[in-house]
């Protein structure tokens, strides 16, 4: 997450680099992160260094003005695709019941 396309931009390149994952960047700077390097859904980190890094995620979102309680859980289940509705894939955005990918743009 960021608060400007500067940041989003950082923030993107920053997953590329990690091979997935989470990542808070403000002013340019990464302020937490947690790599998930399996298949980008799953960290190889212990339970305590994960939670750890998670706590310092959250904490950064709400720096950023976020005002959720778990930001990153909620971003973890969007990109989620066996949950019905709308869902954010690699592919697009899909919806899940009717199997199909929704134009992101108006079509005519």
């Amino acid at each position: 997450v960021g608060a400007d396309d500067a940041d989003l931009l950082a923030a993107a390149r920053r997953l590329e680099a990690l091979g997935g994952g989470f990542v808070a960047v403000a002013g340019g700077r990464v302020l937490a992160e947690l790599a998930l390097p399996l298949a980008g859904l799953m960290t190889d980190l212990p339970l305590a260094e994960t939670r750890a890094a998670l706590d310092a995620l959250d904490a950064a979102a709400r720096e950023l003005g976020c005002t959720l309680p778990s930001p990153y859980m909620a971003l973890s289940f969007l990109g989620l695709p066996v949950i019905p509705e709308l869902r954010v894939t690699d592919l697009g955005l899909v919806d899940v019941l009717a199997g199909r990918l929704v134009p992101l743009a108006a079509e005519g």
